[in-house]
């Protein structure tokens, strides 16, 4: 190279070096950025605004506190003037022209990254101020023709963000006279689309939302993004990620969802974030300091397993002197199960009122007394909604939700194998069911924290607080429309309090009530298959899960297998239904229920087709007897069909013994339903071919052995008492 060439090629080094540290030095610093918001009340919100701001550390200046609103319902009419009075008082006194002033609303406002990317894309807009956008013309449809056209982007002005220099913001606002209900919207639109004043001003939208995203007439072109341990939000028609997220006009439930998330509340890579904030602990409090919870039961519909719930409800892990329990019954079917809980346990507790159904009162009616009862308890500190269907298995919900520290928070609870749950996601335009994008995914617990929602129902915590300030309506489950508890979340979230679910633990499931009948002595055994988790945890076994792996299964006599496989419960269940049908047959030859109308060994017995038992107890062969079958008989496998199935009971005065006999079978199954030497004396079963006896059946446990040839056996006498067993001929 000549040194003619070199001494150039050096000069356009520098010049570009010069350019580029020219360019960073006139960067605008982080410190000049001042946020300026309104906030009259501390909402729900506002909280969550000041928290996202807190995180990328924005320096807020909140005007308003304190002060009653009188700007308007945006929902309802324009308004908003009282924020640019506020913002044009507060400017006057501003004295560094430097500043650069972000003016935002912020109960609805979500910060998705720093003020350095801010002001760089500021910057990079090239005026003085830049207003949010909006593909939505609003208040005034008339002045669509005036905006200026923009070759990419939305047309329209958003008076809910805009950023700029101090003195241009000053001047913008200079010539507002309007009343604290007057539009700023339009005030703002106004300057915009009037070219003397945008020119003088400077001013330009943010039309592409590289800046702010109004999500308003936007709800399809934003999505979340995951990448790199960060959570942004992305519009995907301009393919830009928007600082600052902005739930304007009807999408409130929006900018909640992406609350979830944003900013980095909630990433695949450290889950939640924010769920272990602000917590309150109860490990540092005595028992005698824990919160006074008003316990708020409603039984509206005919339901299995009451007993079992109050069971659960004994063992709930708070103390007792701090639980007061409202109990609401509008079924009669259920009077005696409440009315023996609280005749028996009532006393435990602070104190207890009943509302049964003979005060016929409706279940919305009641839902608002229960909040009023907690209202006017100046000690009541939370109202824990609790329905009869919900199946609490944690005994620490109540302290893990008090300890939640917030205003209105469900467990979540499912139905055994669908995705049906106690929250909502989303919601649809008509305010009904919507499925939000990660609802299955909460669900099935492959996203984990506590989620702000738009619905929760049948058990939930809210803070008593509340009830004597935003929801001190006595109404808040009463309406013409809608249901109680869609009235009760549509009250909440009109005073913008956030309700929220949460599945960081394992709570529990919520029980199908749809095909319950009442028309049996015991209706709960017939729901095997509507809710088969809950009939296996009343009816089952408490060892049946440990047969295998702990070799309870005994051998007595040569393929003859012996195990555990019904709880007291459901032997004595089963007993009093049959006692309680009572057509027990008369123990001769001739029986018409059987096909062909004889039986050559007859028993004193009830069949389960009598009391219309007999595709559940199928259930139950399929499900529990039918595994160990296959375990124990290798290479035998049964899908339990037509089998003949029924009761028997044995007496010394009725029918004491049963004769020798093969059984019409491949295998039996053979149940004892009460126990020897307490219910009756004698009895058992001895097989004649090995002259092995099993003499001392235990109550719950079966004797499997096989039919037709090998097994020739008879019933030994029952001396004394009543002897019952439950007996299956499978695969006959």
């Amino acid at each position: 190279m000549r040194p003619a060439s070199l001494l150039l090629f050096s000069w356009v080094c520098f010049g570009a070096l010069f350019l580029q540290t020219s360019c960073e030095d006139r960067r605008l610093p982080a410190e000049k950025l001042l946020v300026v918001t309104v906030a009259t009340n501390e909402t729900d919100g506002f909280k969550r605004f000041l928290r996202s701001a807190k995180h990328f550390n924005y320096t807020v200046k909140v005007l308003g506190r304190g002060q009653t609103w009188r700007g308007g319902d945006y929902m309802s009419a324009p308004g908003g003037g009282q924020k640019v009075n506020l913002l044009k008082a507060a400017l006057q006194e501003m004295k560094d022209d430097d500043l650069i002033i972000l003016f935002i609303d912020s109960y609805d406002v979500v910060f998705a990254s720093s003020p350095k990317e801010l002001l760089r894309k500021f910057q990079q807009a090239k005026h003085k101020v830049v207003f949010s956008s909006e593909s939505l013309i609003w208040p005034d449809r008339h002045l669509e023709d005036k905006h200026p056209y923009v070759r990419e982007g939305n047309r329209f002005l958003g008076s809910g963000g805009f950023m700029g220099f101090l003195p241009n913001v000053r001047d913008m606002v200079a010539n507002w006279t309007g009343k604290d209900d007057d539009s700023d919207q339009l005030f703002f639109t106004k300057i915009y689309i009037d070219p003397v004043k945008r020119k003088s001003l400077n001013i330009t939208l943010d039309s592409r939302c590289r800046l702010f995203q109004n999500l308003h007439g936007a709800l399809d072109e934003v999505v979340l993004k995951f990448e790199d341990g960060r959570v942004r939000a992305r519009n995907v028609v301009y393919d830009t990620l928007p600082v600052i997220l902005h739930g304007n006009g009807p999408t409130k439930l929006q900018i909640n969802y992406l609350g979830n998330y944003i900013p980095n509340t909630w990433t695949f890579e450290t889950g939640c974030v924010v769920c272990h904030e602000n917590l309150l602990s109860l490990a540092a409090l005595k028992e005698s300091e824990y919160p006074l919870v008003m316990i708020a039961i409603f039984v509206q519909e005919p339901t299995p397993f009451v007993t079992v719930f109050f069971e659960r409800l004994l063992k709930l892990q708070y103390p007792k002197d701090r639980l007061t329990l409202f109990v609401y019954n509008q079924q009669p079917h259920h009077e005696r199960q409440v009315s023996s809980f609280l005749q028996d346990h009532g006393s435990l507790y602070r104190g207890v009122k009943s509302i049964g159904p003979e005060e016929e009162m409706d279940g919305a009616a009641a839902r608002d007394l229960a909040l009023d009862v907690c209202r006017k308890d100046k000690d009541c500190e939370y109202f824990f909604n609790l329905d009869i269907e919900v199946v609490l298995k944690n005994e620490n919900v109540l302290k893990i939700l008090i300890e939640q520290n917030l205003p209105v928070v469900a467990p979540m609870i499912t139905r055994t194998g669908r995705l049906w749950s106690n929250f909502w996601g989303a919601l649809s335009a008509e305010g009904y069911y919507a499925r939000s994008e990660d609802y299955v995914d909460i669900v099935q617990g492959r996203r984990v924290g506590v989620w702000n929602v738009p619905y929760v129902s049948s058990v939930y915590l809210v803070k008593a607080n509340l009830l004597r300030s935003e929801l001190k309506d006595y109404e808040m489950f009463s309406s013409e429309s809608l249901d109680p508890d869609m009235t009760f979340c549509l009250k909440i979230r009109d005073k913008g309090i956030f309700m929220y679910v949460s599945n960081m633990h394992t709570f529990g499931r919520i029980l199908s009530t749809e095909n319950y009948q009442t028309d049996h002595l015991h209706n709960d055994l017939w729901q095997i298959f509507e809710n088969p988790l809950d009939w296996q945890a009343r009816y089952i076994h408490e060892n049946y899960s440990r047969i295998m792996n702990d070799k309870l299964i005994e051998t007595p006599c040569p393929d003859v297998y012996w195990f555990p496989i019904f709880s007291d419960v459901a032997c004595n269940h089963l007993v009093e239904e049959m006692e309680n049908f009572g057509k027990w047959s008369g123990g001769a030859n001739v029986d018409q229920r059987i096909q062909g109308g004889y039986e050559n060994v007859p028993t004193i017995d009830i069949h389960m087709n009598q009391v219309n038992f007999e595709k559940e107890w199928q259930k139950f062969l399929v499900e529990f007897i039918a595994p160990i079958t296959e375990r124990m008989y290798p290479g035998y496998y049964t899908k339990c069909s037509n089998p003949l199935s029924f009761v028997v009971r044995y007496k010394p005065d009725e029918q004491p013994l049963l004769e020798p006999h093969h059984d019409a079978s491949t295998f039996t199954i053979n149940v004892a339903l009460n126990s020897k030497e307490t219910d009756y004396q004698g009895g058992g079963c001895r097989f004649l071919r090995y002259n092995c006896s099993v003499q001392a059946p235990r109550k719950g446990w079966a004797i499997m052995h096989p039919g037709r040839l090998t097994h020739y056996h008879e019933g030994l006498p029952t001396t004394a008492g009543v002897r019952y067993i439950a007996v299956s001929f499978v695969d006959p």
